[in-house]
């Protein structure tokens, strides 16, 4: 028995031989033409011609989907860039100190359409002490706040919190963003907490990216420290 039978030839013998000789090709120039491939459309041959060209066709569907999912991410961070340029703009038109954490509300639900947006601050200026952003917030909730490296996102958990809320019943997912002075991730302790919510489960979901909450932490920190002390 030869080695050659003991040994048959495999397909990657093939596929190695023909990777390392490519001259073969020029040599054989005639099997191009017949050799016959399976189309992925269907169970008809197809020569390696045509196959090669269905293949350039499909990468090139791919890339323009990945062109289109490009062009679309773009346009939604234009918006929300825009957004944030309107609210911090509005943030620094607002003249009265009392009227600062009210406003910041309302217009951070305006601009991003939240259905319910709270915010509590404390360790304020004592002539803010007795306003409505500044009570009604314990110890441990202030400790829950300061214990946040980042943006919270999830379900509703009974937070304190969430009480806050004008209708903490309609929270199904919730945003808990805690303000301190500097980056977000700051060693510092926390002086406030924006609460952000939506009877809509997924629209701060537990996996979503919060670059966008983070900005706007660092934003709404820097306009609340007209409100503490100097």
């Amino acid at each position: 028995m030869t080695d050659d039978a003991m040994n048959p030839i495999t397909e990657d013998d093939i596929a190695s031989f023909l990777a390392n000789t490519p001259d073969f090709f020029v040599r054989h120039a005639q099997l191009l033409s017949q050799v016959q491939l399976t189309s992925p459309h269907g169970n008809r041959a197809v020569s390696l011609q045509e196959r090669q060209a269905e293949m350039l066709r499909e990468k090139i569907k791919a890339l323009e989907h990945r062109i289109m999912d490009m062009v679309r991410h773009g346009n939604e961070n234009m918006v929300i860039s825009e957004r944030i340029h309107r609210w911090a703009r509005d943030l620094f038109l607002v003249q009265s100190g009392r009227a600062l954490p009210a406003a910041l509300v309302a217009q951070l639900q305006r601009e991003f359409m939240v259905p319910q947006v709270a915010l509590k601050v404390w360790d304020v200026d004592s002539r803010y002490g007795g306003e409505p952003f500044a009570l009604g917030v314990s110890d441990d909730a202030k400790t829950f706040a300061s214990s946040l490296t980042q943006p919270y996102c999830g379900v509703n958990a009974d937070f304190e919190a969430v009480r806050w809320l004008d209708d903490p019943s309609a929270a199904v997912s919730i945003a808990l963003v805690p303000l301190r002075a500097g980056a977000i991730d700051s060693p510092a302790p926390a002086f406030g907490m924006l609460v952000l919510a939506s009877p809509d489960p997924q629209r701060f979901s537990g996996g979503m990216a919060t670059d966008f909450l983070e900005r706007i932490a660092e934003l709404a920190s820097a306009a609340l420290a007209r409100v503490r002390p100097h």
